[in-house]
């Protein structure tokens, strides 16, 4: 019996896991829609948010209109974001966040496009500012993604709407729901996460580099290769905790908790270095099976950084 699902499996990326079978039986034919979504991302970009949120209101829970605009930012505009770009690259082999791809589904573009206005319609009584960042990134999604734009396929282009939406926006974003005036200090640390995603971006292209040439798509990391990619990574992660330490010393840090929050941002980088440093001196050598390792080795970074920026400027 095993052997059989096993082999069933193998043929069908919708049987691929125990996980997958069950939801199968919930979502019928509404299954490959959702795993395009790619919802093991949700929790990832829904920190990243409302990070910007926590920072402007402190701990506390979001009221109704800010827990839909969170809710229609990651489930609405970056799962179609993520389907979006399934729709158009109709990946085979893994990709990010989304292993053993089911085949894109019929009218996946058009669904996409649905949710992200769907989105964007929930959220109108939202601030303004969360407004215009939803608006912004619906559009740099549809010029990343489809063509004749494709900015994908651009080496630079790529990179640079990614370090915009992801790294810079969307925190952003969480901060805008509360309808804070942005200040300094906070516009400093939102641009070092826009350093931080330049740093993180051609990391998640390493694994993919085979498949993209394949498609023709001149991304940044086949632009650099593996080692400048890996060198870019170092640089960006060096100016983001430059920017952070930038935005501690404008936030006037001091008392007792100033050495607290100073750990906290060390805590943060030596992560980084730990992940890093193997990765800049062997990965020239490493399979993409490795490199998609070390992948998510760098979101785990990531996501210590989010906590270390929360703690830090709300302790």
């Amino acid at each position: 019996m095993s052997e059989a699902i096993s082999a069933r499996a193998a043929r069908d990326p919708l049987s691929a896991t125990p996980a997958r079978r069950a939801a199968g039986r919930v979502l019928g034919p509404l299954l490959p829609y959702v795993l395009h979504l790619r919802p093991a991302e949700w929790p990832i970009m829904a920190g990243h948010t409302a990070l910007g949120w926590c920072l402007a209101a402190g701990l506390v829970w979001p009221d109704r209109i800010a827990a839909l605009g969170l809710l229609a930012w990651v489930v609405a505009l970056n799962g179609g974001t993520l389907a979006l770009n399934s729709a158009f690259d109709r990946d085979e082999d893994d990709v990010a966040y989304l292993r053993q791809p089911p085949p894109v589904p019929v009218g996946l573009a058009v669904v996409s496009f649905a949710l992200m206005l769907l989105g964007l319609a929930i959220t109108w009584q939202a601030p303004v500012g969360f407004r215009w960042a939803y608006a912004i990134c619906a559009l740099l999604s549809i010029a990343y993604s489809v063509p004749p734009l494709r900015l994908k396929a651009v080496a630079g282009a790529d990179w640079v709407i990614n370090i915009l939406g992801f790294g810079v926006i969307s925190p952003y974003a969480g901060w805008a729901l509360f309808g804070r005036p942005l200040t300094a200090p906070m516009g400093i640390v939102f641009l070092a996460f826009g350093a931080l995603f330049a740093a993180f971006y051609p990391l998640t292209q390493l694994y993919q580099m085979d498949a993209d040439r394949e498609r023709g798509d001149r991304t940044l990391a086949i632009r650099l290769g593996v080692g400048s990619s890996l060198s870019v990574a170092v640089l960006g992660v060096g100016v983001a905790f430059g920017m952070l330490a930038g935005a501690a010393l404008a936030s006037g840090w001091g008392g007792r908790e100033a050495w607290l929050r100073w750990g906290l941002l060390f805590l943060a980088g030596l992560g980084w270095i730990v992940v890093l440093g193997p990765w800049y001196l062997r990965g020239r050598g490493w399979s993409s099976r490795d490199h998609q390792r070390g992948m998510y080795h760098a979101l785990g970074a990531w996501a210590l950084t989010d906590v270390a920026v929360l703690l830090a400027w709300t302790a």
